[in-house]
């Protein structure tokens, strides 16, 4: 099986039947992202754990959401304080994962970070924010390496780390271009009132001070 083109409009819009019936009957996807290339399912228990075998991660080891606004993570049952709703204002569609209270009984536990939150980020990948809007759910995300190497620059070294699971027909890959080298995305634990800067990123906490004030970490 070869990569299915995932880069210009005309591209996606070929693409998303393809990708959406796939993540519907329960399969896995590798797809880009506005930082790196990403590996993920549908926020559902078995694909979750599916995921977790392909990537070979700690069980005790989170992935993230993608969600295609800020309304889709609210209707997982996911809660914005006042510095969670500063900083997607700000920099939502982009590279800033938010860490966020609720979604229990919607989304399965293995996503709760040892904060008791879970991570989401409104992506600003054009492609993968409309394959997200057609699926009508989030999509997880986790970077699309295996452990201890460094995220894949391209669908094609995806086709070769994975080759086991992409000739199963279980992970399908959507080709879009390689990507450069680009940090992965900023990370902000707003669980509590007062945020906390997990991971610096592609935004750095300069900037998020700049735009959010007292209300950044």
């Amino acid at each position: 099986m070869s990569a299915v083109p995932f880069r210009t409009d005309a591209e996606v819009t070929s693409a998303l039947p393809q990708a959406v019936e796939h993540l519907g009957a329960g399969g896995l996807l590798a797809y880009p992202t506005e930082t790196v290339y990403g590996l993920g399912s549908r926020p559902r228990g078995p694909e979750v754990q599916a995921l977790a075998r392909l990537k070979g991660r700690r069980p005790d080891k989170p992935f993230l959401l993608l969600v295609a606004d800020r309304d889709m993570a609210e209707a997982q049952g996911l809660a914005f304080n006042e510095s969670a709703i500063a900083l997607a204002r700000a920099f939502w569609p982009g590279p800033l994962t938010l860490v966020l209270p609720g979604g229990s009984g919607r989304l399965p536990d293995t996503l709760r970070g040892p904060e008791g939150g879970i991570a989401v980020r409104w992506t600003s990948h054009r492609g993968m924010a409309r394959l997200v809007r057609t699926l009508g759910e989030p999509v997880t995300s986790t970077s699309a390496n295996l452990p201890g190497d460094p995220p894949a620059p391209g669908a094609e070294a995806i086709m070769q780390d994975f080759a086991p699971a992409v000739e199963a027909g279980t992970l399908l890959v959507l080709d879009g271009g390689v990507l450069g080298n680009s940090p992965s995305s900023t990370v902000v634990d707003c669980t509590r009132p007062t945020p906390r800067l997990i991971r610096e990123g592609a935004l750095t906490l300069a900037e998020l001070r700049r735009a959010a004030g007292r209300l950044a970490p």
